[in-house]
């Protein structure tokens, strides 16, 4: 049965590469050699203050030495962590697991400080000879809890490093799946206003046909094919530079004037440092198309559409205004949102959340003006 305690292949790639293993055995050595001068320090100034004057680097070495096998026992330790995790329901099983490998590290251990004790001698000869079976007993019986609470301990940092780990990892996923969702919904949001806008000109080719403006038809199919195939190569983009959302919207105008002729006019003016601003991919079509249809298709003379771009420090500023009769209907309700503005505030809110703005409303001297409002970043 695979541990509840591993981790999937991702996250065995970022937490298990050489230079994180590296620093893990740094650190268990830095630990226990730390450790060890801890006590051997602590030892050799206890017996200074009995009035003992005993060798230093006996006294440091032995204790320093006597240590140092911790360093083997560490990562044993954290492997059998990972592989017999005490928990809910299984503990009864792999906690004589532990037990059986804590007896084992405490009589290696033991066995190792009592022969390093023997060697240096570091409180000089015994005065009554002990054989290496009666030192290594008492050491053993004396200091059996330190190495039993070594290993719990031990047990402890491996398990909340683990846990800590998948918590990541969790978050990590969560995050990946947000912006999963939030790619999808601002993907839907573009292939429902790409048919929309599709719709809209083929009728306005159709309208075309209609009053025998047979050449004006064919250009337009000409332009709309340089649309659609701007369109297909921007497909995966979000954002693009204004830039190269002014040139398809410069394509999108030419076949409208082909519609209306010499009845639209389109002023712009663009501050340069704008250019490479990233905006939402077809952006701007539907706030054009809003002026087209509520404003200038509904004046008998002659209208103009003026799209305004400057930045204003770290924001980038966008106007479209249109001269027509404004927002209200010619029944003298008011206009509601189409497809084409409901989907642009809905991408503007999942791009920007609370960074963007966007408003519609009427203009003092008549018309109505589109005021969109997002954060200035350059496009790389």
């Amino acid at each position: 049965m695979e541990s509840s305690l591993s981790f999937s292949p991702e996250t065995q790639a970022r937490f298990g590469s050489p230079s994180k293993n590296r620093l893990k055995w740094a650190i268990i050595i830095l630990f226990w050699t730390f450790f060890g001068l801890l006590s051997g320090s602590q030892l050799y100034f206890g017996v200074r203050m009995e009035g003992l004057h005993l060798p230093f680097w006996r006294v440091f070495g032995v204790n320093l030495l006597g240590w140092w096998p911790w360093i083997l026992f560490t990562p044993i330790v954290l492997t059998l962590a990972r592989r017999f995790p005490i928990e809910r329901g299984t503990w009864w099983r792999v906690l004589p697991i532990h037990l059986f490998a804590c007896l084992v590290i405490w009589v290696v251990h033991f066995a190792f400080f009592t022969y390093v004790g023997m060697v240096w001698s570091p409180f000089g000869p015994p005065r009554t000879p002990r054989s290496f079976w009666d030192m290594f007993i008492g050491r053993a019986m004396s200091e059996f809890h330190l190495d039993l609470l070594i290993y719990a301990a031990t047990l402890g940092v491996s398990y909340a490093v683990s846990y800590y780990f998948r918590f990541r990892e969790r978050e990590f996923r969560a995050a990946q799946l947000e912006a999963q969702l939030v790619q999808a919904q601002l993907q839907t949001l573009k292939m429902q206003l790409q048919p929309h806008f599709l719709f809209n000109t083929l009728n306005g080719i159709a309208g075309l046909v209609r009053d025998s403006r047979n050449k004006a038809a064919v250009d337009m199919l000409v332009g709309l094919s340089d649309l659609l195939r701007y369109t297909l190569e921007n497909a995966g983009k979000q954002e693009v530079p204004l830039k190269e959302e002014l040139e398809f919207l410069e394509l999108y105008l030419d076949i409208q004037q082909m519609r209306f002729s010499d009845r639209l006019k389109v002023e712009m003016h663009v501050s340069p440092e704008t250019l490479d601003a990233l905006v939402p991919n077809l952006i701007l079509q539907p706030l054009v198309e809003n002026a087209i249809r509520h404003g200038i298709s509904r004046r008998m003379a002659a209208g103009t559409i003026s799209i305004r771009a400057e930045r204003d420090d770290g924001l980038l500023s966008i106007t479209i205004n249109d001269d027509g009769p404004g927002l209200k209907r010619d029944d003298g309700s008011k206009a509601v949102d189409g497809v084409g503005l409901s989907n642009t505030r809905a991408r503007l809110t999942q791009l920007y959340g609370e960074q963007q703005k966007f408003t519609l409303a009427d203009r003092p001297g008549g018309g109505v003006e589109a005021t969109l409002v997002i954060p200035f970043i350059r496009s790389t």
